[in-house]
């Protein structure tokens, strides 16, 4: 990592991503036990082509000796699509290559096998997508359009063999196939048009087709952590079955064996397992486990193990850099995007892209300004070039987020931008930016800018922040006392589903900030009176046999529990009363500060034990009458219908019922946008929190445990982060392309169920990169460094 960190001159030029040790690569070892080339897909007659471009049929062949078939079109139009004339978060069209088929089963084969060679001039980031559709018994796409979609990111100009595996995927009587082509604008490098060769397309069988469905990993599998484990606290890896094997190892690097273990037969509503529990070897150094005739690759034990992934986070928070020139990903963009308000004019760009896509959220950035923050404060002294570069990168989201202030309230605040802009402002590809004066932002805003003003070396920067904290914190109050907590956000932002309780959470975080910042007392008072409001949105009396409680409502009456689904700031409730216990320790509701934390650090013990023997963080509580307030239910589910309400019910009874009213679920309610790489690692946040007010090592355990599913203790055996560990997953790319350390939404649910479904199909939202979970990561090593 040393010498990757010198030639990408710490982090000035993208880490190249290691594509061999990926699942996508790893999977075309595996043997093929069965093939069948799909026949007439070589003759261009059996083909389908609509949309803004052409399907051809090329002259040349393939390296076997194929036809060609070429899907090509612009990479820029003189008009938005028909269905969006002005332009709003979409491409400027798509080209499609439909094959027919009649219905035809294919259960007997798990793969799709086919090459595809790009030639997109200038193109630093190519993907097409390939589509599956299937009329028999359960029928693919699904209702919001993710089943059997597939974005391929591909090598330009060169032939790419691509397989994706469709062992769970319905398949009974597929319809159709195909290719898909989008045009997203021209970034500065790019030409005119992007082409797509289409080579051979085969079913094939393979042996060992990936888990991709449920709690048991393979066969002789071991989901461990493949970053390593802290030296201190609990250590355990999970196989399938039921230990038939007596006893692990636990190998050094030269092959030695250092410690041996009994292997635990463990049954647990989610299946049975074998537990491989080597918590108390505390030797720091590599090694590797054996058990059953399966080894693990080499990991670490250590107590700075995740330091690299670090340098990885900060890799691809560089990499989604806006209106910057990021070497080998993008020219300096979006200088078009423009924010209006009052008569004035700000260009929008600055901060990090959001995603996969090329949208901006202001407060998304402050999010990760902040998290690059704290964790440059915990390296300070013992990792001098980390610190430097995480104050770099932080400055640099920081500068965004004073940019966008108009300086009475409002903010420049958010666009939905899938394009990229030739950079002339006024004419047809500009688009407009969300500008509000939104209380519960302009409370974190002087939370993030408070913080940045104690921590940061730079003085005179310094001072403006002091003074933006504290303008950006009147400014909130002014709209708090006007619009009470009912402030709300546009559709499109994700601070939309923010409730009240968490709303008060924030303005107690914020309030504490500029206590800690400034020494008035007026921020004292703030803090700790709504602390009470907190206090009253808690939980207190025990629900079911298993007697949770300390979990918060969304407001005092108790009425609807409080969620995250896709977005999640419930690290807040104890950032907030954490932040009090620290600046006010003598205050007379100290006690009762504790005592709140002490009750959700309970709710967190006993939440982790549903999902054992993983350590993932569950959702949480439901009540089977919150459907009924449509307000809420409409803000914490967006694209939905009729179909939520009617679904909500069948997805709580998948969980595990606790009394008449209140099922507990291990995975969100959620329909459209599914995934929960935040919701988890903001649970952890918390648990790390209370761990260290409360110097609780049960907690402390359980928040490492979130770091530890990402990096492959999961049922899939599979990295989140592409670039740490092995066996990670192409992910949603498609404008910035693949980057060294980005994470995902999260791991999904399919359909109703509460169980785990992460299959090899790639597109958004679950498995698309999203800049919000390298702030989460952060945050929560922050925490625990």
């Amino acid at each position: 990592m040393d010498k990757k960190l010198i030639e990408s001159l710490y982090i000035h030029r993208p880490l190249p991503p290691e594509a061999e040790r990926s699942l996508e690569f790893l999977n075309l070892k595996k043997p093929v036990l069965a093939e069948r080339p799909l026949s007439g897909s070589e003759d261009i007659k059996n083909w389908r082509a609509s949309g803004i471009g052409t399907l051809t049929q090329d002259g040349g062949r393939t390296p076997a000796g194929g036809v060609i078939l070429r899907l090509q079109l612009p990479t820029v139009m003189p008009h938005w699509p028909e269905d969006n004339p002005k332009g709003d978060y979409t491409p400027y069209g798509r080209q499609r290559a439909e094959f027919k088929l009649n219905g035809e089963d294919w259960r007997a084969f798990n793969r799709v096998h086919f090459w595809l060679r790009p030639d997109c001039p200038g193109a630093r980031a190519v993907s097409v997508t390939f589509f599956l559709v299937n009329d028999g018994a359960e029928k693919v796409p699904d209702p919001y359009g993710r089943e059997g979609s597939h974005e391929v990111n591909l090598i330009n100009r060169e032939w790419n063999e691509c397989a994706l595996e469709i062992p769970t995927l319905p398949r009974d009587c597929v319809t159709c196939i195909g290719f898909s082509g989008a045009a997203f604008g021209m970034d500065r490098s790019m030409g005119d048009y992007l082409r797509f060769d289409i080579g051979e397309i085969s079913l094939q069988k393979v042996a060992e087709p990936e888990i991709d469905h449920g709690w048991l990993p393979s066969a002789g599998g071991i989901a461990y952590s493949m970053t390593g484990y802290f030296t201190d606290g609990r250590k355990i890896a999970v196989t399938a079955g039921g230990a038939d094997a007596p006893a692990f190892f636990l190998k050094n690097k030269n092959g030695e064996t250092v410690y041996e273990g009994t292997a635990e037969a463990q049954k647990t509503p989610l299946g049975a397992f074998t537990v491989l529990d080597f918590s108390g070897f505390q030797t720091e150094g590599e090694y590797s486990l054996c058990y059953g005739g399966a080894e693990t690759e080499i990991f670490r034990i250590g107590a700075d193990i995740f330091t690299d992934s670090i340098w990885k986070a900060i890799n691809f928070i560089f990499c989604e850099r806006c209106g910057y020139p990021v070497p080998e990903k993008h020219g300096v963009c979006h200088c078009d995007i423009l924010a209006e308000h009052e008569g004035v004019k700000l260009v929008y760009n600055g901060g990090w892209h959001d995603a996969g896509d090329l949208s901006q959220q202001t407060l998304q950035t402050a999010d990760v300004v902040y998290s690059l923050l704290e964790m440059a404060e915990r390296v300070k002294t013992s990792a001098p070039p980390l610190y430097a570069r995480l104050l770099e990168e932080a400055e640099w989201g920081l500068d965004f987020v004073l940019k966008c202030r108009f300086g009475d309230g409002y903010r420049a605040s958010s666009a939905g931008i899938v394009h990229w802009s030739d950079g002339f402002i006024g004419n047809r590809d500009d688009r407009p930016v969300r500008v509000q004066n939104n209380s519960f932002d302009n409370f974190l805003y002087a939370a993030y800018e408070g913080y940045a003003a104690r921590v940061l070396p730079d003085k005179m920067l310094c001072e403006k922040l002091t003074a933006a904290a504290v303008e950006d914190y009147d400014f909130a109050l002014a709209r708090f006392l006007k619009a009470g907590c009912d402030d709300f956000p546009v559709f499109w932002e994700h601070t939309y589903p923010t409730s009240e309780s968490l709303y008060m959470a924030a303005r107690s975080f914020a309030a504490s900030q500029l206590y800690r910042l400034t020494g008035k007392e007026r921020y004292a008072f703030e803090a700790a009176d709504c602390a009470g409001y907190l206090q009253k949105c808690q939980c207190a009396k025990p629900v079911g046999e298993a007697k949770l409680e300390g979990f918060f409502y969304r407001n005092w009456t108790k009425k609807v529990i409080q969620h995250a689904n896709h977005q999640s700031r419930e690290q807040l409730y104890m950032q907030a009363l954490a932040a009090l216990l620290e600046t006010q320790p003598e205050h007379p509701d100290a006690k009762t500060w504790r005592e709140s934390m002490r009750k959700y650090g309970d709710f967190l013990k006993k939440s982790a034990k549903f999902v054992l023997p993983y350590g993932m963080l569950p959702s949480g509580v439901y009540h089977i009458g919150e459907a009924e307030d449509e307000k809420s239910f409409s803000r914490q589910h967006l694209y939905t219908g009729a179909e939520a309400k009617e679904n909500y019910p069948e997805q709580l009874k998948q969980g595990t019922p606790l009394d008449d009213a209140h099922y507990f679920k291990i995975f969100p309610v959620w329909f459209s946008f599914r995934g929960n790489s935040a919701v988890h690692l903001a649970s952890g946040k918390a648990a790390a929190v209370c761990a260290k007010i409360l110097g609780d090592g049960e907690l402390r355990d359980i928040a490492r445990e979130q770091l530890y599913w990402v990096v492959g203790k999961n049922p899939f055996r599979q990295s989140l982060m592409y670039g740490e560990g092995s066996r990670y997953a192409e992910q949603a790319v498609f404008l910035p392309g693949t980057m060294t350390g980005q994470l995902p939404v999260g791991v999904q649910t399919k359909g109703n169920e509460d169980v785990p479904y992460w299959p090899q199909c790639n597109n958004a939202t679950y498995k698309e990169a999203w800049l919000t979970v390298a702030g989460k990561w952060l945050s929560l090593l922050a925490e625990l460094n």
